[in-house]
């Protein structure tokens, strides 16, 4: 189930549900396919805000879980500072949990912070409907969650792959992937 928290009085989040939701069923099949999702996927340790070499990460599944939480820059600067050491503001940052629900056997994987502001504001610099912008924003959050990364060329090069594929069924071909973000 994708949960959204609208703090910023988005009107369409049934794209970004749908956004996700793709996300997770090409990443599903490619599971189900026997391929690896990233391969060098490493569970979070949200309180220290790096890998965690000691937990375990839940299977995905066509039942998992994400919370996608539409805020501002102020929340996402303070999240920034507190658990990535950046004292800037950021489009979106992923809390990636993969934790195993007992009672009904869905993976809950984490949570996207989006800054409404911030994708206005993207979003018109690239020229593209901040429809767009956000549901890019939730893809390239949800592959964060599955534990893709961009900070080596091979693992960009990978992730972006990937969210071209996404943007693609989406029908948001015609989106430049700007890598002007803090993240």
């Amino acid at each position: 189930m994708i949960f959204i928290e609208n703090q910023q009085d988005f009107l369409e989040t049934a794209l970004l549900e749908r956004a996700a939701r793709l996300t997770l069923g090409i990443s599903t099949l490619r599971q189900a396919q026997g391929g690896a999702l990233n391969p060098n996927l490493k569970p979070f340790d949200r309180t220290q805000g790096k890998p965690d070499s000691a937990s375990t990460s839940a299977p995905l599944s066509a039942s998992s879980d994400i919370t996608i939480v539409l805020t501002d820059d102020a929340q996402l600067h303070e999240l920034n500072r507190d658990y990535l050491g950046v004292d800037a503001p950021t489009d979106v940052l992923s809390f990636p949990a993969s934790e195993l629900d007992p009672e009904t056997g869905s993976t809950y994987l984490g949570d996207i912070l989006i800054s409404i502001p911030r994708a206005v504001q993207q979003a018109q610099a690239a020229g593209h409907p901040i429809e767009a912008e956000v549901q890019l924003l939730v893809v390239h959050g949800v592959l964060h969650l599955l534990g893709y990364d961009h900070a080596e060329a091979d693992e960009k090069a990978r992730m972006w792959a990937e969210q071209s594929k996404v943007l693609e069924r989406l029908g948001l071909v015609y989106i430049n992937i700007q890598d002007t973000r803090v993240e």
